[in-house]
């Protein structure tokens, strides 16, 4: 049986970590909770060398990100359940993941809300850039196709109540869906 991987896709501040969160407390299997955030909180990165300037994020980035997607793709292939967090918002990272993903059955869930929520939000945080809320929310679910849309804004308990029972019916229908062969 493969891996089963839930990827909460949405804007910066959408939501997706309280819904991970909550979604890994009540899921019956063992899942392991990644992200971005996971990374830049656990100090693995030298976050305050790239905000000065001494080290450059923009030469770094794609490194850094190639080595986060190989490294999910790793820990899937190990055996690992995961609930992944993610925005995908550069070119060629969906279909990257597709590929790394391939043998695995991926529940790909859309993570909306209000763009005066978003803003919001990020203003309380105050650990992003300004505005990428906003540029996300204009672009990241473009052209995107998911087995499961949820509003942040709506009830949490809710929103994991319906993500579980979407999960369970094992209907997939997204972006990660394999086309059978003709």
């Amino acid at each position: 049986m493969s891996v089963q991987i839930i990827f909460l896709h949405g804007a910066s501040s959408s939501g997706k970590s309280t819904i991970a969160r909550t979604l890994q407390a009540r899921i019956e299997k063992p899942f392991w909770h990644i992200s971005i955030d996971h990374l830049r909180e656990s100090g693995a990165l030298p976050l305050g060398r790239f905000r000065s300037g001494e080290f450059d994020w923009g030469a770094a980035r794609a490194a850094f990100f190639e080595g986060f997607h190989m490294s999910l793709a790793a820990y899937a292939n190990a055996g690992n359940n995961l609930i992944l967090e993610h925005i995908l918002d550069t070119e060629g990272w969906i279909e990257l993941l597709q590929k790394l993903f391939q043998p695995q059955d991926v529940f790909f869930v859309g993570v909306h809300c209000q763009l005066p929520v978003l803003i919001d939000r990020e203003i309380k945080r105050a650990d992003r850039v300004p505005g990428s809320a906003q540029r996300d929310f204009e672009t990241v679910h473009i052209g995107r196709r998911y087995d499961l849309e949820l509003n942040s804004e709506d009830d949490l308990e809710g929103n994991v109540n319906r993500l579980l029972e979407a999960w369970r019916s094992s209907e997939r229908s997204s972006d990660f869906t394999p086309v059978p062969p003709r």
